[in-house]
C-alpha cells in the first residue's frame, strides 16, 4: 500500500520487522533488563539498546540491501530509521519498558529463560509496529497538510488488504461464486462483470467491502475486520461513504506514483541500459575485427561505457548524474567511484538526499533527471545504426 509520505506500509515491512527483531534479541541481551524494574533507569536503557544495536543494524546492512518499499529504501535503511525514530520518541520505549516490568510482575525474570526469547520478541515486535504507524501517520500529515493518526493508518491498511482478498476471490470465480455471490449480493452463476472491473482500490465497491466482511465466518471460519467483537472498525460498518472515500485515495495515490515510476520509464530505464551494452558490443566487435585483443581497446567496458554516458552529460550537476545511475543501474553497481558511496548499504544516496546535496527539491530533480533519461535514450538510434 502506498499513501504520500508514508515509508513502512508496502511489502518490505516484514523484512524490516524481522531484522529488528533478531538484531533486538541480541542487543537486549547485552544490556541489563533489570533496569526495566525501576522507571528512573528506564531512559539509560534505552541508549544502552540504542548503543548495542546501531552497530549490529550496521553490521547487517550489507545482507539487508533488498528493498524495502518502492521507493527505494532499503530494508537495512528503514530499520536504522526506525530506531532514529524509537530515540526521538521515547514514549514508545517507555511503554515497552512498562509492559515488561508488568510481565516481570507476573512470572518472574522470563527474558533469563531460553523460552523468553518468543514473549520478548513479541514485546519487540509490537512496540516497533505502533511506533511505526505513528511515524507514517505524522509523514502522511506533512505530505498531505490533512490530519492523520496511527490508528487511521491502520484503517487504510484495513482497506487495502480487504480490496486485495476480494481481488483473490474473484479471480478463484467459479470455484468462489458462492462467496462472490455473497459480495455482490446476487446470484453468480454466470461470470459477473464486476471481477473484471476491481482493477485497484479505487474501483472496489464499499459495500462490497462490508459484504466480505460479513461473509467470512461463513467461509474463512472466523468473523471479517468490520463484524468482530473489537470496536476499532465498528464505525465503518455502517458509512459506505466513508469506505469509498479511502478506497479512491489509496487507489488514485497508487495510480500517480505508479505513473511516476511506472512501466513507461522501465522501459526507456530498459533502452539506455541497452545502449550501455550496444557500446561494449561494438567496442568489442571492432577490436576483434582489427585483430587486436579487447583490452588494447576497451579495458575497463563497464566503467568506460559509464563513464562515457555521464560525458553526455557533463553540464548537469553531480547530484543529477548520480540520479540517473541510480534510476538506470541501481544504488550498488561495481562501476560507482568510492566517493559516491554515501548513501545506504554504501551505495548511491537515495534521490531524497541527493536533491538536498543539489540543493533542489526531490520534483526538480526528478525533473532533471527523467530530461537527461530522455537524452540518453535518444542517442540510442545513432548509437545502434553505425
Amino acid at each position: 500500500m502506498r499513501l504520500p509520505g508514508t515509508r513502512y506500509q508496502e511489502h518490505g515491512w516484514e523484512d524490516v520487522r524481522k531484522l529488528l527483531g533478531a538484531g533486538s534479541l541480541a542487543a537486549l541481551r547485552a544490556c541489563d533488563l533489570d533496569a526495566v524494574l525501576a522507571p528512573a533507569r528506564h531512559a539509560a536503557l534505552l541508549d544502552d539498546y540504542t548503543d548495542a544495536l546501531a552497530p549490529l543494524l550496521h553490521a547487517a546492512g550489507r545482507a539487508a540491501r533488498l528493498p524495502g518499499n518502492s521507493y527505494g529504501d532499503s530494508v537495512g535503511a528503514l530499520a536504522m530509521t526506525l530506531l532514529c525514530e524509537l530515540q526521538a520518541r521515547p514514549a514508545f520505549w517507555l511503554a515497552f519498558a512498562t509492559g515488561l516490568a508488568g510481565e516481570h510482575a507476573k512470572q518472574g525474570p522470563f527474558w533469563r529463560a531460553a523460552a523468553g526469547d518468543a514473549l520478548l520478541r513479541k514485546k519487540v515486535n509490537d512496540m516497533y509496529a505502533t511506533l511505526r504507524d505513528q511515524v507514517d501517520a505524522d509523514n502522511y500529515q506533512a505530505a498531505t497538510g490533512q490530519p492523520c493518526s496511527a490508528n487511521r493508518i491502520y484503517t487504510y491498511r484495513m482497506l487495502d488488504t480487504a480490496w486485495r482478498a476480494i481481488e483473490q476471490v474473484f479471480a478463484g470465480w467459479p470455484g468462489t461464486a458462492a462467496q462472490v455471490a455473497a459480495i455482490l449480493d446476487r446470484p453468480a452463476d454466470a461470470m459477473p462483470i464486476e471481477l473484471r472491473q476491481l482493477t485497484s482500490a479505487a474501483r472496489c465497491r464499499p459495500e462490497w467491502v462490508i459484504r466480505w466482511s460479513e461473509s467470512l465466518e461463513r467461509f474463512g471460519g472466523s468473523p471479517g475486520p468490520l463484524h468482530t467483537r473489537s470496536k476499532r472498525f465498528a464505525s465503518l460498518r455502517n458509512q459506505p461513504e466513508r469506505i469509498g472515500a479511502l478506497l479512491l485515495e489509496i487507489g488514485e495515490y497508487e495510480a500517480l506514483s505508479a505513473n511516476a515510476d511506472g512501466a513507461a520509464w522501465l522501459h526507456d530505464a530498459q533502452a539506455a541500459a541497452d545502449w550501455l551494452e550496444d557500446l561494449d558490443r561494438v567496442g568489442a566487435e571492432s577490436a576483434r575485427a582489427a585483430g587486436a585483443g579487447v583490452d588494447a581497446v576497451c579495458p575497463a567496458p563497464r566503467h568506460d561505457t559509464v563513464t562515457a554516458a555521464l560525458a553526455a552529460l557533463a553540464a548537469e550537476a553531480l547530484p543529477v548524474r548520480q540520479a540517473v545511475c541510480l534510476k538506470l543501474l541501481g544504488p550498488d553497481d561495481d562501476s560507482y567511484p568510492d566517493d559516491w558511496r554515501t548513501g545506504p548499504g554504501a551505495g548511491l544516496p537515495t534521490l531524497e538526499q541527493l536533491a538536498a546535496l543539489g540543493g533542489m527539491s526531490v520534483p526538480t530533480l526528478r525533473k532533471r533527471r527523467n530530461a537527461a533519461i530522455d537524452r540518453l535514450v535518444g542517442m540510442v538510434p545513432a548509437a545502434q545504426g553505425e
